[in-house]
């Protein structure tokens, strides 16, 4: 979204090879085994040259060609496909439509409030600067959720249009980050434009306002991976693409009205980052594939401060509640004239 957020706030190959081996606990559909099996030992195989270490796309559930990295969000993904069954809480039509018109009213205000702020554009040789604090699934591959300790990323999203295999830079720091206090590569196994799956700020700025043709180019390029509905997956876009980014204010409003727009959307009126600070949250929750996505921002300045992911409720799995495998804060956003040195504590 924009600049202002407040700012309060073993090796890789050694455990991709224990991902594998470890015991199946989760149905998962063969097809999906394959998938982060392959992906898994391209990585393992990539470890084994002498070249950096390919590192994660830190936005979305990265496109098919990214490397993966960190290996705990193969844990994740591994825990995230479950199957549903067994009993219906359904809310009523009264009270779903109820609580999509809170939640729609809130995406207004914030796209108001997006609308209100200042940008400087992003030049091509620049990056965009994204400090946040993480909690990440570190359970064994389809195993149980066992959430890490809480710890600093830095990613240093490059502008360049492309077509790059590089497309930025990551930095892990503290107890369960992956290769701590290494800068390594964002990497896909095949080159990149600007795009959906490498959004610079021109690319973003060139997107249309009108919320409705926003919404139908998303519809149009947001791939679905298996078990996820389409509405689920445009808006863990959108919700990538505000969390990571910096775009005209113009642009962000309209992401914000085009996500009012997707059916199943909901507000929580209290809600907690990973650095601890309240704020109103946006939620929607997939029936598809068992998972329950929330965006989190301030209640008085409406700025995006965070995120956080859930299984739901499953009866086959015994899961009553909702449970965490995935929390983060935004701590800093700016741009940046090189990778891999922090901005001074001035900026924000």
């Amino acid at each position: 979204m924009n600049n202002n957020n407040p700012q309060h706030a073993g090796s890789a190959r050694s455990e991709a090879e224990e991902l594998l081996s470890a015991p199946a606990e989760w149905d998962l559909p063969p097809s999906r085994h394959l998938h982060y099996k392959d992906v898994l030992m391209q990585q393992i195989d990539h470890d084994r040259t002498p070249s950096p270490q390919a590192r994660p796309a830190p936005r979305r559930r990265p496109a098919r060609g990214v490397v993966l990295l960190p290996l705990a969000s193969m844990a994740l993904a591994g825990a995230l496909i479950v199957t549903l069954s067994g009993g219906d809480d359904t809310p009523a039509p009264a009270t779903r439509a109820a609580e999509a018109n809170s939640a729609s009213a809130i995406l207004n205000r914030i796209a108001v409030a997006a609308m209100a702020t200042e940008e400087t554009p992003v030049k091509d040789g620049q990056f965009v600067y994204v400090e946040s604090l993480v909690r990440e699934n570190k359970g064994a591959f389809e195993g149980p959720v066992r959430l890490g300790a809480l710890h600093k990323r830095e990613v240093w999203m490059s502008q360049n249009p492309g077509p790059v295999t590089k497309t930025g830079w990551i930095r892990e720091s503290g107890k369960d980050a992956v290769m701590p206090g290494q800068l390594g590569p964002i990497e896909s196994t095949a080159p990149l434009s600007a795009g959906i799956d490498h959004p610079t700020y021109k690319w973003l700025a060139s997107l249309p306002t009108d919320p409705d043709a926003l919404l139908d180019l998303l519809y149009t390029q947001t791939r679905v991976e298996e078990g996820e509905s389409k509405e689920q997956a445009v808006f863990n876009v959108i919700g990538d693409l505000v969390s990571e980014t910096i775009m005209p204010p113009a642009n962000a409003s309209a992401f914000y009205k085009a996500a009012a727009k997707i059916p199943g959307v909901q507000e929580i009126p209290d809600a907690v980052d990973a650095a601890g600070r309240h704020g109103i949250a946006i939620t929607r929750e997939d029936a598809s594939s068992a998972t329950r996505y929330e965006w989190i921002f301030d209640k008085d300045t409406l700025a995006f401060l965070g995120s956080r992911a859930y299984i739901t409720h499953d009866e086959a799995k015994r899961l009553t509640s909702d449970t965490l495998f995935r929390t983060s804060a935004i701590m800093k956003r700016t741009v940046v004239d090189q990778h891999g040195k922090a901005p001074a504590k001035t900026d924000s």
